[in-house]
């Protein structure tokens, strides 16, 4: 059963589906509360050139489905799939950053204390998230030096000979020796740390109370001091905290964006008691026009995220008049083929779905298909409801454009404020390599093949800052038999240069060969027998991660592991790996179509087309059951193919 029949067989029910490639890999996860419906509409766009389908149309080869009770189940199993399998025509929120929660031991027979970013089901407390980041920090070395409880690595399972420097400065009781402490006493402030962190400050303040008292009328004068001290630290605490009440303003998460050039910039304001404590920054670059299907990104790019920490003493809830029609419009410069709905409908559930802590309010730019459903889904996990909204006036929507700005700001210093560093990083690459110019253009090569089988060849192309994709081009190897990486890498930089010495087109500033000194002197051969001797020409070693000039083999160039000049060359050759592997993984699959199936009687071209598409490669087809098998063509065909692949075949005598 091909694609389109399988989508006409879909159900009508609430699920999640998954298009899949040639290889099997899942490239695009979405949900539907009508799955026939919605995966129907897909072909309609593709057909009417819609440029958010059409790419993914034209790869995906099958579809798989999950069916689900309702539409927040569908939402959350989406989310899952998509951080499970990144599929490439998703938007993606790759490496993102966890704020830190303080994470209580309650399962270890001496409880520890630690600032954590990840959460386990191990019996522990956990506490947070804290704003900005630095606060779990102070909140834990305030309970070592009040509570006394450790954050050590040493093992308190057991009883050990000596205590370390912790207990002997008075930030530790001592459980890692017999008779420092009890494990009541111990107990005792692990029960009093807990209230701290749970908030419970009056509770905490009674108690300690109580317990100077005792300590004081028995004479224990070091014990009620200490509990004296804790009190003081509660009593500060309580102080702030009705200070920040009488300040007001609710919990709440303010988004902002910039859109120009195909990139995209997004701010995410974290207002904790009607103040900003903090503040996120989203990139992702080169986004296809009319997309808001997947980033293209490089890692740089791909949702990864950087952090600006914002200092606002004093709430920041009034800003000027007039920012709203003003910064609105610079938010969405260049956006008229750009659906933001959809940026913001991928990015919001992949930050708040699997959170323990979701701020009641959440502020976005712009509306989106399932934005109500989200909210809802939110509101039941976390057990209050949660607000998503999408402000168009007043203070809100003020914040919003405050938000939009910053992205603007962000976007110019991301996009634009980089040509500086880039003439330095160009300047620091002539001299490193002693190039006789500022190189405008590098081109680099690499080799690909699975032991001689469908050698292939890339060349990507990076220019004036930035890898040109326009410009890549795909070699396939014609005259090398076996492994031969020189021979190959010899024959396709012959072929690049014959051609652009035909054509009269100028020379890069620097060839770059992804390999050693083999496939470097292979290049120089090439390039020599077109004449072009002074052809600056360079290798970089995967292991040793040197650079080879030719010319000067005998003294490779080892730059720091940190110096941008290496991460420079180090990105073009990657990407001029990933391409060939790309190229090379299509010509396999190529090669597995025009396959045996051929040859097994009653399996002509258009069978075999039907068998690949439905099992994704001839290895699937080979391990297919008859009943599999005859899914897809008759059942006496299917015996058939089962037979050529699982019994021996007869022996025509000669």
């Amino acid at each position: 059963m091909d694609l389109y029949e399988k989508i006409r067989t879909l159900p009508t029910q609430p699920g999640v589906y998954l298009y899949k490639n040639a290889e099997g890999e899942v490239i695009y996860v979405g949900k539907a509360k009508n799955l026939r419906s919605r995966v129907r509409s897909y072909l309609l766009e593709a057909s009417q050139a819609n440029a958010k389908t059409g790419s993914l149309m034209r790869e995906a080869v099958d579809i798989d489905y999950i069916l689900v009770a309702n539409e927040h189940e569908a939402l959350a199993l989406e989310n899952n799939l998509i951080k499970q399998r990144k599929p490439r025509f998703n938007i993606l929120l790759r490496d993102d950053k966890t704020y830190p929660y303080v994470k209580l031991t309650l399962a270890d027979r001496f409880p520890k204390v630690f600032v954590t970013r990840r959460l386990r089901k191990d019996g522990s407390a956990y506490y947070g998230p804290y704003f900005p980041g630095n606060l779990a920090y102070r909140v834990v070395e305030l309970i070592h030096r009040s509570f006394l409880i450790p954050s050590c690595k040493v093992d308190l399972s057991r009883y050990h000979p000596r205590a370390c420097l912790q207990y002997y400065i008075h930030r530790c009781l001592g459980p890692c020796v017999e008779g420092l402490t009890t494990p009541e006493a111990y107990a005792q402030a692990v029960r009093d740390a807990q209230l701290f962190l749970e908030g419970r400050h009056a509770e905490l303040e009674r108690v300690l109370t109580a317990r100077m008292m005792a300590a004081a009328e028995a004479e224990q004068f070091e014990a009620a001091a200490r509990l004296r001290d804790q009190l003081s630290t509660v009593h500060q605490l309580q102080e702030k905290q009705r200070i920040a009440t009488a300040e007001q303003g609710d919990d709440a998460d303010v988004f902002g964006y910039h859109y120009e050039d195909g990139s995209l910039a997004v701010n995410l304001f974290h207002m904790r008691n009607g103040k900003i404590v903090d503040r996120r920054e989203f990139f992702w670059e080169d986004l296809p026009e009319g997309s808001g299907l997947r980033d293209q990104g490089s890692e740089d790019a791909s949702g990864a995220e950087s952090d600006t920490k914002v200092g606002v003493p004093e709430p920041a809830l009034s800003l000027p008049k007039g920012l709203d029609s003003q910064t609105r419009e610079t938010t969405q410069a260049d956006s008229s083929d750009f659906d933001a709905g959809q940026v913001f409908s991928a990015l919001l559930k992949q930050l708040y779905i699997d959170q323990h802590y979701v701020p009641r309010t959440i502020l976005v730019p712009v509306d989106f298909d399932d934005r109500e459903m989200l909210a809802a889904l939110l509101s039941e996990r976390i057990g209050h409801k949660i607000e998503l909204a999408v402000p168009q006036r007043g203070e809100k929507r003020s914040l919003v454009d405050l938000a939009g700005q910053n992205a603007k700001q962000s976007y110019t210093q991301r996009f634009r404020v980089l040509e500086p560093s880039r003439k330095v990083i160009q300047e620091a690459l002539a001299d490193a390599l002693t190039l006789p110019e500022l190189p405008r253009r590098i081109e680099c090569f690499d080799i690909s093949h699975i032991q001689g089988a469908e050698t292939v060849a890339s060349l990507v192309v990076w220019e004036d800052g930035k890898m040109n994709k326009a410009q890549y081009r795909k070699f396939k190897v014609m005259t090398v038999v076996g492994v031969d990486d020189f021979a190959a890498m010899r024959e396709v930089v012959e072929r690049r240069y014959r051609r652009l010495k035909e054509e009269d087109k100028p020379m890069p500033s620097l060839v770059l060969i992804d390999g050693g000194l083999g496939q470097l002197h292979a290049a120089a051969e090439a390039l020599e027998s077109l004449g072009f001797t002074a052809q600056p020409l360079a290798s970089i070693a995967k292991r040793e991660e040197v650079i080879y000039l030719y010319g000067s083999e005998d003294e490779p160039v080892v730059l720091d592991r940190r110096s941008p000049v290496l991460h420079l060359v180090q990105m073009i050759r990657d990407e001029s790996h990933r391409f060939a592997i790309g190229y090379h993984r299509q010509r396999r699959a190529m090669r597995d179509r025009s396959s045996e199936l051929l040859e097994i009687p009653g399996v002509g071209a258009q069978t075999r087309q039907r068998l690949l598409t439905h099992f994704g490669s001839l290895r699937d087809v080979q391990q297919a059951t008859v009943e599999s098998l005859a899914a897809v063509v008759s059942r006496k065909t299917a015996e058939t193919i089962w037979r050529h692949f699982h019994q021996p075949q007869p022996v025509t005598p000669s």
